[in-house]
């Protein structure tokens, strides 16, 4: 007779309908906070960190308002400042409370 067979404990971004996850190093995924980094939050920090566009540029990239590139923003600078300083997991992934 076979031995039963253990109860596994997926942490896999892919299985989390998530696209990465950047964590500390050396500390087990199952042990960190997972703090969502929404796409639309990353594209806005990217254009306007990484690509040095202004609001409203990359509000007119986005096909949204300038005021909506600042939230994103400010949301996106404030989710990754608290997963470096607080040494916790940042999840990046498409929104899933929001409708079609």
């Amino acid at each position: 007779m076979a031995r039963p067979r253990k109860p596994c404990k997926f942490s896999c971004p892919k299985r989390l309908g998530l696209q990465a996850v950047y964590k500390p190093a050396a500390k087990p995924i199952g042990t960190l906070e997972l703090i969502p980094l929404y796409l639309e939050e990353l594209e806005a920090m990217h254009l306007c960190d990484g690509l040095g566009k202004t609001q409203t540029e990359a509000g007119v990239c986005m096909g949204v308002s300038r005021g909506t590139v600042q939230r994103l923003l400010a949301e996106a600078r404030s989710k990754v400042a608290r997963a470096l300083a607080q040494q916790q997991a940042l999840a990046i992934g498409a929104r899933t409370d929001v409708a079609d």
